[in-house]
C-alpha cells in the first residue's frame, strides 16, 4: 500500500474525535451521536486485532478504500469502528476514529476467526445483538464488513429509492430482480433503517441463535426470509445488484458505476488482504484511464488468492 495514499497515515496527523468504551453514563449513546448524520443514520464496523496488525492491516486498507474512493472521504465522520478487544479499541483511537469498546462477554475475539469456526459463529451473533441495540436506540445504520472497499459514496444508490424501505441487503449473486426473495443474501454490507419492523426482525433474528447450532447468522436470516418472516412483517426489503455492490462472488463488470467491492466468497484474512489489494490496483488503474476510452476493456485481476483459501475446506457457499 503507497503510504503516500494511505488514509489511516492522514487520520494520524488530524484532530482527535472523541472515543467511547463502556464507563460512567452511555457510552454507546455518545458515541452514535457523535458519528450520526443529520438523519440518525450511522456506517458501522466491527473490527478485532485479527484486522489491525501485520503488515498490511485489513483496517488500513478499508481505510484507504475512503481514501481512493470517490465523494468517500468526508463518509469516514460517520464511521463508528466497534472493538471487540483493547488491541483495536487502542488502534481505532490512534487513528483518531469514531470508537467503541464492545465488550465481548467474556468470549475472546482477538484471533482471526476463520469462517465457520465456533468462534465466528459466536462473535456474529454478538455483531447481531449489537446491532439490534442500535435500532431500538433509534439509529438507522449500514453495516459493513471491514472487507469492503467503498470506491464511490454509495448513498446516492441507497437513498435515491423509496425511502421508506426497510432493509437493503448485499447478495452473493444476483439474479435480475431486486425485489426477489430469491437472491442470496449476504450480511456484509447492508442498510437498515430504524422502526418497529426492523426491530422485531432482529429480535426474532437473535431468538433464534440457540436453535441454530452449525449455522451462521447468515444462514438464519436467509431461513426467516424462506420461511415468509419478512413478508409476515410486512417488510420492504430491496436486494443489492452486484453491477453497484461488487463482491468476489460476483465482480462488477462496469468500474464505471461499481460503489463496492467486497471479499466475499474467501476464508482467509491473508487472502482477502492479497485479493484486496489486487483490486485497489484495478481501481487506481482505472483512475489513471477514466478520461480515455480505453476503460471499457478493463476487467478485475482473477481472486485466486481467495479462490485457493478453500482448499480442502468442504462447507457450500450460501
Amino acid at each position: 500500500m503507497d503510504p503516500n495514499h494511505s488514509l489511516s497515515s492522514k487520520l494520524t496527523n488530524a484532530n482527535p474525535l472523541p472515543s467511547n468504551t463502556i464507563g460512567p453514563g452511555d457510552g454507546l449513546e455518545s458515541a452514535l451521536s457523535e458519528a450520526s448524520m443529520a438523519n440518525k443514520t450511522v456506517i458501522i464496523a466491527i473490527v478485532n486485532k485479527a484486522y489491525v496488525e501485520g503488515d498490511k492491516p485489513m483496517l488500513d486498507m478499508f481505510l484507504d478504500g475512503f481514501w481512493l474512493g470517490e465523494d468517500t472521504r468526508g463518509l469516514i465522520s460517520h464511521l463508528l469502528l466497534v472493538a471487540v478487544d483493547q488491541t483495536s479499541f487502542k488502534r481505532c483511537k490512534f487513528l483518531r476514529l469514531h470508537c467503541y469498546k464492545l465488550e465481548a462477554d467474556g468470549a475472546d475475539f482477538e484471533a482471526e476467526e476463520l469462517y465457520m469456526s465456533q468462534d465466528f459463529i459466536k462473535m456474529m451473533w454478538r455483531r447481531t445483538l449489537f446491532l439490534k441495540e442500535m435500532l431500538k436506540r433509534g439509529y438507522s445504520f449500514v453495516f459493513t464488513d471491514i472487507d469492503v472497499l467503498w470506491l464511490r459514496n454509495p448513498f446516492p444508490r441507497l437513498t435515491s429509492f423509496n425511502e421508506n424501505i426497510d432493509l437493503q441487503i448485499s447478495v452473493d449473486k444476483f439474479n435480475g430482480d431486486e425485489w426477489s426473495q430469491a437472491n442470496p443474501i449476504n450480511t456484509g454490507f447492508y442498510m437498515v433503517r430504524s422502526n418497529n419492523r426492523t426491530i422485531s426482525l432482529f429480535e426474532e433474528w437473535y431468538a433464534r441463535r440457540n436453535n441454530s447450532t452449525g449455522l451462521k447468522e447468515q444462514d438464519v436470516l436467509n431461513n426467516m426470509m424462506q420461511e415468509g418472516f419478512f413478508r409476515e412483517l410486512g417488510l420492504s426489503v430491496r436486494f443489492l445488484d452486484t453491477l453497484y455492490f461488487s463482491g468476489f462472488c460476483e465482480v462488477s463488470k462496469d468500474f464505471k458505476v461499481v460503489r463496492t467491492v467486497h471479499a466475499n466468497c474467501c476464508r482467509t484474512i491473508s487472502a482477502k488482504v492479497a485479493d484486496l489489494t489486487a483490486a485497489i490496483h484495478d481501481w487506481k488503474r482505472f483512475k489513471s484511464l477514466s478520461d480515455s476510452n480505453q476503460t471499457s476493456t478493463l476487467t478485475w485481476t482473477s481472486h485466486v488468492n481467495c479462490e485457493g483459501s478453500w482448499k480442502n475446506f468442504n462447507v457450500t457457499l450460501g
